[in-house]
């Protein structure tokens, strides 16, 4: 604890030293930024399960029933590499108000799957056809950047975006007739946490549906990086 304590102060210290550091020094303070446009790699079918009952014990064995009805359907259309994840379960009591006053009615279980593929994978529409044939369900169709696309993008996004403040440095320093310059402090900028999705279309179970094919044409998305320079001359 008192570790804690001492980095905490030493921190509280620092913070002020380095804000009138930075007054006293002259400084060029730059931006860099870099882009990438990326077609979008994976496919997000986003499926919501709701169920109403009297007992917990029945409103989650209804849920597991539906889920085991999608893998068995899946599994059934042979679609080839995809992976059906199940997350964000919960169970809440079911409380209505009606003029002003509660009344708890049985509970309401959550329970969110997704199944998980290649946007370039030709077994698309059986997944449609298997959601569908599974019973009562609605889903959403995204189009993403993998996370194992954006993590292999960063280090290239990154030097990009150092190479984009050093241009702009350089540049005003050649206008303001400065001859040399060095970096002083470089500071990675936030980026938005979670990853960017395109949602393409929500389809529900009926005969129309199952008739039209999902939209497979996803635009490309932006991957970013900005980086905030400090140089000294």
């Amino acid at each position: 604890m008192k570790n804690y304590i001492t980095l905490f102060l030493a921190l509280v210290i620092a913070i002020p030293v380095l804000a009138q550091d930075d007054m006293t020094v002259p400084l060029i303070e730059v931006e860099g930024f870099s882009e990438r446009k990326v077609a979008p790699d994976e496919a997000s079918f986003q499926i919501n399960l709701v169920e109403k009952a009297m007992e917990v014990s029945d409103a989650v064995g209804v849920l597991n029933k539906k889920t085991q009805l999608l893998a068995a359907a899946l599994k059934k259309a042979k679609i080839k590499d995809y992976k059906l994840i199940a997350d964000n379960y919960a169970v809440d009591v079911n409380r209505i108000y009606r003029s002003g006053i509660s009344r708890d009615s049985g509970y309401v279980a959550h329970q969110s799957l997704r199944v998980v593929t290649s946007s370039k994978n030709e077994d698309l529409q059986k997944i449609v056809e298997a959601i569908q044939g599974a019973g009562d369900m609605s889903f959403n169709l995204h189009f993403l950047v993998s996370e194992a696309t954006q993590k292999s993008l960063e280090d290239a996004l990154l030097t990009e975006a150092l190479k984009n403040a050093e241009s702009r440095a350089l540049l005003i320093a050649q206008t303001l007739g400065i001859k040399t310059i060095r970096v002083h402090r470089v500071s990675l900028l936030s980026q938005p946490m979670n990853r960017e999705y395109q949602n393409m279309q929500m389809m529900r179970t009926s005969a129309d549906a199952a008739a039209a094919p999902p939209m497979l044409n996803p635009d490309n998305q932006s991957l970013q990086k900005r980086v905030s320079v400090k140089y000294t001359y």
